[in-house]
């Protein structure tokens, strides 16, 4: 099973249309999203093009809207918690501070900020950590668990790239976005 793990849109639709084109040409059913698609506008522009599962941790970039839309009591947003939300949204599951799911047998976290993404990696409670906001692909072990930062949609400061992860064979590719047609 193929997940695309993605961070830092920005509201870059013109790029979030390439990556969701990728997804749909190479049968990815899963989004992992950490932080700043920046506007509820994004996130209706990634739910209407992409029918799978969302995994979607708030960013700092996200603004007021998007956040008020969608105040959990608890970190994490279930689709029975989302109201309204989830007729909105029936396929995205939002996360106010951090995510984690399960996917293939692996334990999965995801946050926006690299300090909470290296505390959350110190647990040893996951296999895989994923995080955003620094805009550069990164990767890097801590203990048994591999950290991963896809880099960015938006193409700022670094070019835009986004990772794709083979679930089954933990093999991760760094997909740059300008070399998608």
């Amino acid at each position: 099973m193929l997940a695309a793990i993605i961070s830092d849109i920005h509201n870059n639709e013109v790029n979030l249309q390439k990556v969701l084109a990728y997804c749909k040409d190479n049968d990815i059913k899963t989004i992992v999203c950490c932080g700043d698609l920046a506007s509820d506008e994004t996130l209706d522009f990634l739910n209407d093009n992409f029918s799978g599962t969302i995994h979607y941790a708030f960013g700092n970039m996200d603004n007021d809207q998007l956040r008020d839309s969608f105040s959990p009591a608890r970190g994490e947003m279930s689709q029975r918690d989302r109201g309204e939300g989830a007729k909105k949204y029936k396929n995205t599951l939002l996360y106010k501070d951090f995510g984690e799911a399960e996917i293939e047998n692996k334990r999965i976290a995801f946050v926006h900020f690299p300090e909470i993404a290296r505390k959350i990696a110190e647990t040893e409670k996951y296999d895989f950590v994923f995080y955003g906001h620094t805009h550069k692909p990164w990767e890097e072990t801590i203990g048994k668990c591999k950290m991963l930062n896809p880099g960015n949609v938006a193409g700022e400061i670094y070019p835009p790239t986004f990772a794709t992860w083979d679930a089954v064979n933990d093999k991760f590719n760094l997909i740059r976005i300008h070399e998608l047609k």
